[in-house]
């Protein structure tokens, strides 16, 4: 149950759970950084027109190609 829950998936990946921990981590505070750039955006349209688009283009690239 342990490996299920904690380490097939990193593995899945070639990653330790620690790597994975910390791929995981980035991804999740870019993903924050780019919901605030939007919701900057929707209330003054002229900010931050393409912030978030530019950081999700960025993290599904490193998505791209994972654990093959």
């Amino acid at each position: 149950m342990i490996n299920k829950l904690f380490l097939s998936h990193p593995n899945s990946v070639n990653e330790s759970y620690f790597e994975h921990m910390r791929f995981a981590l980035g991804f999740s505070m870019w993903l924050s950084v780019a919901g605030l750039a939007a919701l900057v955006h929707a209330f003054m349209p002229a900010l931050c027109e393409k912030t978030a688009s530019r950081i999700l283009v960025k993290l599904y690239g490193k998505t791209q190609n994972r654990g093959r």
